[in-house]
This record gives structure tokens, sequence and C-alpha cells, in this order.
């Protein structure tokens, strides 16, 4: 086992902006208001650190930055602008240096921001620089411009980070995080992001990053997603039976990720890379299409924009997978680098078939998926 200590937060300090219901300056209010689905898990996020070193909303300056060249203004690494904006009225009442009152969508109270700037929100430019598209048929887009026109930037200090936390005993800090890590005696870890259930393919290529590291997190994405995406609980039931039944219980670990979804493919592949290392993650799964949507980007344009960036900007150590499918030659897994493709020979379902499959209560073959986690979405889909 290595005796190296874990990977440093990125930009070097673990940031904590929970503070108690006491320090949380509520005084002198100019006003409150309520954040979005997406707000609020941005700023469960920052709260807890996993967007170290960002101690609250975006202000221009790193707005622009992000948007242009992928770095804040002082040249961190950082691929996605993290904003708090509201509508024009709303802005209008709100004076630099104020502090204002953020609430959840049921009107209770998260926290404070102290607004040092106001600045518009170029929806067009965030979207073409993050999205590639400023298409209303993209879910990021959609999200963005439903946004406000002005965004308010400002530290934060947040008495509840979120009232509903789905799955709290899964939901660990990146500080919690990483002192589990320290007792597993983990130094090196692999994370695995996720927002669907694991099928072999998957199953495969985080086995063979078991070998690499000391332990395996599987961390899938509990915040924002859309429509159509396979329900949390449902995703959270089929990670728990597949780890009992085919994983090493010393060397695999489950926990939730309260971030927003953002479908921004190669951009939020960078972001969920750093999100891991913040929880203490030295390595990280980038597959085909991460983050990905529709045709927007190419097969393996996230694992291709790291290369990007300068040795240094980023602590964490990607490990990049091409397609994986079980060959009945090879009598398992493979992927284009370990087994040469053979037309007929890969067992191969899309996605529209497999829903068809459980939709009428049939098991997609074992090599697709394991009948276990079959059987799960099967009964989630009868009721």
């Amino acid at each position: 086992m290595s005796k190296r200590s874990l990977v440093a937060p990125h930009g070097g300090e673990l940031v904590n902006r929970c503070v108690s219901a006491a320090a949380g300056g509520r005084d002198g209010l100019a006003c409150t208001i309520q954040l979005t689905e997406r707000q609020r898990c941005d700023l469960e996020m920052i709260a807890i650190g996993a967007m170290s070193p960002l101690t609250g909303f975006m202000g221009q300056a790193d707005y622009n930055s992000v948007c242009e060249r992928m770095r804040l203004e002082d040249g961190t690494a950082w691929p996605i602008p993290i904003t708090c904006a509201v509508d024009s009225d709303t802005a209008g009442k709100i004076e630099v240096g104020a502090k204002v009152g953020l609430h959840d969508d049921k009107d209770r109270v998260l926290g404070v921001l102290t607004v040092t700037e106001k600045y518009a929100h170029d929806k067009t430019k965030q979207a073409e620089a993050v999205f590639k598209t400023t298409e209303d048929a993209h879910p990021g887009v959609k999200v963005l411009k439903s946004e406000g026109d002005v965004c308010l930037a400002g530290p934060i200090d947040v008495t509840t980070a979120n009232h509903e936390s789905q799955f709290p005993e899964f939901n660990l800090s990146p500080a919690k995080m990483r002192a589990e890590f320290t007792k597993r005696g983990w130094t090196t870890v692999v994370g695995f992001q996720t927002r669907n259930p694991i099928h072999r393919a998957h199953e495969y290529l985080t086995k063979c990053a078991q070998e690499i590291c000391d332990g395996l997190l599987i961390h899938p994405l509990v915040g924002q997603t859309q429509p159509g995406d396979i329900p949390p609980d449902v995703r959270m039931a089929c990670y728990m039976t597949i780890i009992e039944k085919y994983y090493h219980p010393d060397h695999t670990m489950l926990a939730v990720l309260p971030a927003a979804m953002r479908y921004a493919g190669p951009r939020e592949a960078i972001l969920h890379a750093i999100l891991r290392q913040n929880y203490g993650c030295s390595h990280f799964i980038v597959g085909r299409d991460h983050a990905g949507v529709g045709k927007y980007y190419g097969t393996y344009d996230a694992q291709e924009i790291f290369e990007e960036f300068e040795p240094g900007d980023l602590a964490i150590t990607t490990l990049n997978f091409e397609h994986a499918a079980w060959s009945k030659q090879a009598g398992g897994m493979v992927s284009g680098k370990t087994f040469p493709k053979i037309d007929g020979d890969q067992i191969f379902l899309s996605g529209t078939k497999v829903r068809e499959m459980l939709g009428r209560g049939e098991r997609p073959p074992i090599e697709f998926t394991r009948p276990e986690v079959a059987d799960i979405l099967i009964n989630s889909m009868k009721s």
C-alpha cells in the first residue's frame, strides 16, 4: 500500500463556508432571494468545499476568464462559470456591499451572500463557450437561458447547505470523505462519475482502475438532472446491489455527489475531475462521451480536452477508457485496445433497446448487465 498522503485540494486548501446559525450574519439583510435548483446545488458544493477554491459566486473577471480560457482570473484551472443570476428587478434593489438572504424553493433559509459585484449575465457567450451550442434543445442551455439576466457575485456563508439532503448517510463532505479514505488506509483513490446504473462495461473499466489504486469511489451525481434520467433512489438501489455482489468491500466505497448535471461534455469532465480531487481522489475515470448529451460532442472530446492544460494545472490523473463491450469470441469484456473488432462479435445494445426490453419485463443479456440490476430497473418501471 502506498505511503503517500492524499492528493491536495484544487488550489491547495479545502474551503469551508458552512457557519452556525448565530454566525450567519442575517441582521440588516437588503432582501432575500430564492435560489434555483442549479444554484442550490452549487451553493451546497461551494459551502462544503467540493468546489474549492471557490468561496462564493463568481465575479465578472472570473466569469469572462472561465468562458474564454477555462481559468479563473488568477490562472487556476476552472471550466464552467458558477453564478447566482437574478432578474433585473431584483438586482435593481440590491446595492454592492449588501447582504442578501438565500432561500430554497420552500422559502427556507440557506445562508447569506455578501454582494461584491453585479454584472450582466452573458448567456450567449457562456452557452457557446461551455456547451458549444445555443440551441434550446440542449438541456444545459435550456436551464442557462431560464436564469436571470444579472449575476450577483460575492462570498457565501451557509447555515444549512440543504434542507432535504438525499441519502444523508452517503452524502459525505470532502473533509469527511478524506477522513474516511485515511481511515481505510487509502492514499490513491479513483473516482467514478455516473448518473446511470452500472452495466458490465462500467464494471469492467472501474475494476481495471481498481488494479491501479488503493480504492474505488463510486460517486453518482444526485443533484439536478433532466427529465427522463433514472431517479436517484432507483440508481442507488442498483449501486448498492452490484457493489454488494460483485465488488471487493475493502477496496470499494459508495457516496453521492449533490451537484447539478450540466451536460457540458468536455468542460464538465474537467469540473467532475476537480470535484473528485477535492474529495480526495488521485485518479478519475473518463470514458466515452463523458457528460455528453445528444450529438453535441465528439466521442472522446472529454478525454482530449485535458491535453489543453499544462502539467501542474490539475493534480488529479485521468484514466481514459475506450468503448468496452462483451466479446463472444474472447469470452469477456474487451475494448478497441485489447481485442480486434469483429463484425457481430460484440454484444452492444442501444439505450432505446434496453429500455424497451426492461419495459416488457425482459432482462437484457447477462453480458450487458447483471441480472440483479436488471430486476431493480424492471420493477421500477412497473411501479
